[in-house]
Formats: structure tokens, C-alpha cells, sequence
């Protein structure tokens, strides 16, 4: 286990190295010039000159480059080229929102995804079956942005049981979670969609096993033949969309946390991205860089769990 978890540590840092570089390169080729969108349009080609020096942009790429990667082995984020703010403070304030709405839509996908995945495979080619899987492709088909809009027209709007927008006070639970609940029933909802078609596919592969006829011819209840038998034996590709959906929801939340106005490292992205904020746009996709690697280290974990096979 420990000799598995060193090897995976290891490919983890060239691999999160290489992602940096190109996030690097990427913030550095979009179009504009952060220092005329912080002094206008209409500012001094001197003004702007002068701008560019003190942020260091007309620095090599390759002094950039160096510079970006000594502040991140400091832990320094640098500040915003637009506001002079300290970005680490700037995602210390809206990082909660983000990873609560993160975590909250894998909790909702995950458990409402895997037991009807189990309950659409047990009855495979019912009606229910069939209800399950053309929900579960049309929730895969819709936008999140979308879903969002609709989720806040019935339940904001109509319905008026919850706020259409905010993130809420964190450190009031009753506003926290209200404001939390439509975002992350949003997010939680696509997830269900692929993690239930997938549980549902991995649990009929299982189910047609010898081991499982064996363990029914036995006499060993239902319940304790899927849940014990069955279950345990799908849960590797189960494991792996609910991680595939870890990294993506934190994508998704970009859109999410624009549609309901919600404070979050998307809104903060797209700030950035408007205001040609070179120093917190890198700074934001290092973050979610960052997300993604651990969500991946941590679902390759998992798989030695759940299958020891795998270690070897």
C-alpha cells in the first residue's frame, strides 16, 4: 500500500508541473493587455508602458515563467494586476463556497445516483427501467446552466421556498444552506444522471456473474447478495465516475455560481478573465489544477480499497 501510494505521489508532481506550465502559457496567449483594461481605453500609450514594466510584463516569458513558479514554492499568489489585492486573501474569502457547493453536489450525486443505478438493475427491462434510463439520459443532456435557471424558476420564483441568488452568511447555518441547497441540487442532479446509467451498467455486468448465482443458490438473502457480493465487486468503475465528476463538477461550478450569483473561485475566474487579470486568472486555474490532481490521487486511492489487486 505504502510502496502504491509513494508511485502515485511521484507522478503526481511532473504531472501537476506540466499543467502549471500550460496553464502559464495559456493566461499569457489570451487576447488583451491587462494593463489598458486597469487604466482604460482611453489611458497614455506612456501610462500603459509604465503599467507594464511595474507588473513586469516586459519581462521574457522564460523570467515570468521563473518568477511564477519561486512565488508558487512560496506559497505566494501574488496580487490582482487590477486591484493590487492580495489574491491569497481573495481566495481564502470565496474558497468555502466553492468547496461546500462542490462537496454538497457529489454527496447529492452519489447518493441518489448509486442506489438507483442498483434499483434500475434489479429490474432491468421493467417499466422502471426504462423511466430510470430516459431520465437519466435527458439529465445528462441538459445544460447546467440551464438546469439552474429552471431549478431557480420552480423553487425561487414559483414556489418561493428558497433565495434565487447569494452565497449566504457562513457562519449562519439556516442562510448557508438555504442559499446552498438550489446550486448544489443543481450540480448534484447532472451527477446523478451518469453515476446512476453507470452503476446501473457495472451492476448488471456483476449481477450475470457465477459468484452471484452461487451466493442466491445458497440461500443468502437478497439484500446481502447485491450489497455484499455484487456492490463491492462494481464499486471500481462506480469510483471512478464519482471522481471523474469530483473534477468536473469543479468546472461546472464556474457556470453554477454565475447563474445564481453565488461567491466562488468560478466568479473570481470570470472576473478575472473579463478584466485581463493575468496574476489571478493563473492564480484561480493553479487552484483548480491543484483540485483536480488531488481528486485524482485520492480516486486511485480508493481503488486499492476497494480492489487490493490493484496495489499489485
Amino acid at each position: 500500500m505504502l510502496k502504491y501510494l509513494a508511485t502515485r505521489l511521484a507522478l503526481t508532481i511532473p504531472t501537476f508541473l506540466a499543467v502549471l506550465t500550460l496553464v502559464f502559457f495559456v493566461v499569457r496567449v489570451i487576447p488583451g493587455d491587462p494593463a489598458t483594461a486597469a487604466l482604460g481605453d482611453y489611458a497614455s500609450q506612456e501610462a500603459v508602458t509604465a503599467l507594464r514594466e511595474r507588473m513586469g510584463l516586459n519581462d521574457p516569458l522564460y523570467i515570468q515563467y521563473f518568477r511564477f513558479l519561486a512565488d508558487l514554492a512560496r506559497g505566494d499568489l501574488g496580487k490582482s494586476m487590477i486591484t493590487g489585492k492580495s489574491i491569497s486573501e481573495m481566495v481564502r474569502q470565496v474558497l468555502p463556497y466553492t468547496l461546500e457547493l462542490t462537496l454538497s453536489a457529489i454527496f447529492v450525486g452519489a447518493l441518489l445516483g448509486v442506489p438507483l443505478g442498483i434499483y434500475t438493475a434489479r429490474n432491468s427491462n421493467t417499466t422502471i427501467d426504462y423511466i430510470g434510463r430516459i431520465t437519466s439520459l435527458a439529465g445528462l443532456s441538459v445544460p447546467a446552466f440551464y438546469l439552474g435557471i429552471l431549478i431557480m424558476l420552480l423553487f425561487a420564483i414559483k414556489l418561493k421556498l428558497l433565495p434565487a441568488v447569494g452565497g449566504g452568511d457562513l457562519n449562519d447555518f439556516k442562510s448557508n444552506i438555504t442559499h446552498l441547497a438550489l446550486p448544489a441540487l443543481t450540480l448534484g442532479l447532472i451527477m446523478t444522471a451518469s453515476v446512476t446509467r453507470l452503476t446501473r451498467s457495472a451492476m448488471l455486468n456483476v449481477l450475470k456473474e457465477d459468484y452471484v448465482r452461487t451466493a442466491r443458490a445458497k440461500g443468502l438473502p437478497e439484500r446481502a447478495v447485491v450489497f455484499r457480493h455484487a456492490l463491492r465487486a462494481a464499486l471500481v468503475p462506480i469510483v471512478s465516475i464519482i471522481g471523474i465528476w469530483a473534477a468536473n463538477l469543479i468546472a461546472d461550478s464556474v457556470l453554477t455560481e454565475t447563474v445564481f450569483a453565488r461567491p466562488g473561485l468560478g466568479k473570481m475566474l470570470v472576473g478575472a478573465i473579463m478584466q485581463r487579470d493575468y496574476t489571478a486568472l493563473q492564480s484561480v486555474m493553479v487552484i483548480y489544477t491543484g483540485f483536480v490532481v488531488v481528486i485524482n490521487l485520492i480516486t486511485d486511492l480508493v481503488y486499492s480499497l476497494v480492489d487490493p489487486r490493484i496495489t499489485h
